[in-house]
């Protein structure tokens, strides 16, 4: 497996392409496509890959407007805590649970609190957060009760995941868990 970080400028968001490099496989994940740029669309066709699925940490703008631009390109299965993103229908992942896509297996975790729809995906060691847990703090939230189920979940489902566990945000640097654990303030003990 192969994860590539691509920075949109618009709303300064990552977005994530993960390659699944088995040969017998040779297929493509974005996370969060908040653009859609050559760059992305040249990994994936000169790498020979097949873009099959794009994972929504969560239905705000600037982390799904690329999805416009990849879906006149590809066809990929959208999945997301939400039926619909845009006009494009998902596959809606409720809760938490583990399915197989691009060969690869996916655990998601359903964590609620920026907004009701978040989801966390976590594939071999790394963990796609998009704007629930960013290094060293968490997400704004709505209102103190999310701030504190927020932080609630992180402890109970994120925390629990071994500390090299690294952490692919949706804005800014990346982390791990065990960093986290000592340095991140916003998640009160």
């Amino acid at each position: 497996m192969k994860i590539y970080f691509d920075l949109c400028i618009d709303g300064f968001t990552n977005s994530y392409t993960i390659l699944n490099d088995d040969p017998n496989v040779m297929e493509a994940i974005i996370i969060d496509p908040g653009k859609f740029s050559n760059e992305i669309i040249n990994r994936i066709e000169k790498g020979g890959y097949k873009l099959t699925s794009v994972l929504l940490t969560h239905n705000h703008a600037h982390h799904t407007q690329g999805l416009k631009t990849l879906s006149k390109i590809y066809t990929p299965t959208v999945y997301a805590a939400e039926s619909s993103v845009y006009e494009y229908e998902s596959v809606v992942l409720n809760g938490d649970g583990m399915t197989t896509i691009s060969g690869l297996h996916v655990e998601y975790f359903s964590i609620p609190g920026h907004s009701p729809d978040s989801m966390v995906y976590k594939i071999e060691d790394v963990i796609f957060t998009g704007d629930t847990l960013l290094a060293g703090m968490i997400s704004k939230t709505s209102h103190k009760y999310s701030e504190k189920l927020l932080s609630s979940k992180i402890r109970e489902k994120l925390y629990a995941l071994p500390d090299r566990t690294v952490i692919m945000p949706g804005h800014g640097v990346p982390s791990t868990i065990e960093s986290e654990k000592q340095y991140n303030l916003d998640i009160l003990l």
